[in-house]
């Protein structure tokens, strides 16, 4: 028995450990797995109160707070609960249970039925709203997940989850069919739980992204954001000037829906200056626009000393002037795309890059470079009364979302102005190497029986089909 002991790997003590909290899983959505859809939806509704709580909801976003020291515990609070109760609108309002769906004049029947048992990866930006969002959805399809927090969010994952489970027991359903990867969090642990699971849905870093997609389990992965918006001629700017600052400060510009770059055309360039500053913005000299590029990055990276930070912290940090230390966001004008210009990348902090183009067909391809450079895929945004301008970016640009007139962060993502569901993780499809194009939602974690009967034959003559193709081109 010792010679067993001495010879067990690290990975194979991770895998035990995987496989542990994976047959308690199991045994738990077995259980529950014919539930009804009430029971179901009380089962949804019970983890939406875990964080909704007014109380609970408060002390979680404290101690992601403190626990990540990303963000700020207001707007988190604000997450906690806008989040969680426009996904349990969205979750009330969808069969998940028996027949969801029947069409008559095609003979099918669409039958949800389980997946099993879902493993998720979730990051330090939302170690409380993040965990209960995919907890909802999963359970909802009547399966059990097993969570694998950031190893910076997870105390504070760790009490969301534990508030999860006395909700789960206060109702009588079964408190594993929500549970958390033992701390403290490493690869390994998350890398098992990844193989050992029948789906891995992960929001966070790209590494993880790829790892799920390599592990061997079906997998849904999202992109990472670096959203530009363009503020046309027509548009409202103070209106827009007022949604950017409340987008762009939400929770220190945590969210990948943050706008990351304005791409503001030259007529109304000033005067939406103008606006921005007078919404909260500072616009940085050419001078300190140098101290904070040389301040914000480190070796070519993000420094975590300022990322997600209060903008007084930035305000000292950057040495800006007195002017700026009241300021909510900062105005940095750029004109480069690419490495050598990191202000056109994501920033994760209060900082905005402001371009300068001539007219619209430039704001478009501009955008296109920022997308390209990166967050291609995620989506973009647009202030304007020109209907054509936003229809053109939806038809030109490779993203699964643009928004129209939108405080970025609040639309993107779900809102009650929005028609896309509320949720924490967003497609980004193949221009991101995602398997999804689309909001996350309940629909990703059902599977589906289809129940097919004889219909009146539906076969067109030849005719019909190949008359077109003939008559261009012959037989």
């Amino acid at each position: 028995m010792d010679n067993i002991m001495l010879d067990r790997t690290p990975a194979s003590a991770d895998q035990e450990a995987i496989a542990a909290l994976v047959a308690r899983a199991r045994t738990a959505q077995r259980a529950f797995a014919d539930a009804t859809q009430e029971r179901v939806d009380d089962a949804v509704a019970a983890l939406a109160w875990a964080i909704y709580e007014p109380g609970r909801a408060r002390a979680l976003a404290e101690l992601a707070v403190a626990d990540t020291g990303l963000g700020n515990v207001a707007d988190k609070i604000v997450k906690n609960q806008r989040k969680t109760f426009g996904t349990l609108r969205d979750l009330m309002r969808v069969r998940t249970v028996g027949v969801i769906e029947e069409d008559t004049a095609k003979g099918i029947v669409k039958i949800a039925k389980p997946l099993g048992v879902v493993g998720a990866v979730t990051p330090s930006t939302n170690p409380a709203a993040t965990p209960v969002n995919k907890a909802m959805m999963a359970v909802k399809g009547r399966n059990a997940i097993i969570i694998a927090p950031s190893p910076m969010g997870s105390a504070a994952t760790g009490r969301t989850v534990e508030l999860m489970r006395a909700e789960l027991a206060r109702i009588g359903a079964p408190e594993d069919m929500v549970q958390m990867i033992p701390t403290p969090i490493t690869k390994g642990l998350t890398q098992a739980l990844m193989e050992a699971v029948d789906l891995v849905v992960v929001t966070g870093s790209q590494d993880n992204v790829r790892r799920a997609y390599s592990s061997g389990t079906p997998a849904i992965g999202v992109g990472a954001g670096n959203v530009p918006v363009i503020v046309d001629e027509s548009a409202d700017l103070a209106e827009a000037a007022r949604k950017i600052c409340a987008s762009k400060t939400f929770d220190n510009s945590t969210s990948c829906s943050s706008e990351n770059a304005l791409v503001v055309l030259d007529s109304v360039y000033d005067a939406t200056i103008a606006a921005l500053e007078e919404a909260g913005g500072y616009l940085c000299t050419a001078e300190e626009r140098g101290r904070v590029q040389s301040r914000l990055w480190e070796n070519g990276k993000l420094n975590r000393k300022l990322i997600a930070k209060d903008a007084a912290i930035l305000a000292e940090a950057f040495e800006l002037a007195p002017k700026a230390r009241e300021a909510r966001f900062f105005l940095v004008e750029e004109t480069g795309v690419g490495k050598a210009h990191p202000f056109s990348g994501e920033k994760l902090s209060l900082v905005l890059a402001v371009y300068r183009v001539p007219d619209f067909d430039a704001a478009v391809d501009q955008v296109r470079r920022i997308l390209d450079h990166q967050g291609r895929g995620h989506s973009c945004g647009i202030h304007t009364k020109d209907e054509a301008h936003a229809k053109r970016l939806a038809d030109e640009l490779d993203v699964v979302r643009v928004l129209v007139n939108f405080a970025h962060t609040f639309g993107n993502g779900g809102g009650f102005d929005s028609g896309l569901n509320f949720t924490l993780s967003m497609g980004c499809g193949s221009w991101q190497k995602n398997s999804i194009s689309e909001n996350l939602s309940w629909k990703h974690f059902v599977n589906i029986t289809h129940l097919v009967r004889p219909i009146p034959e539906d076969k067109p003559s030849e005719e019909a089909l190949f008359g077109p193709f003939w008559s261009r081109h012959g037989r």
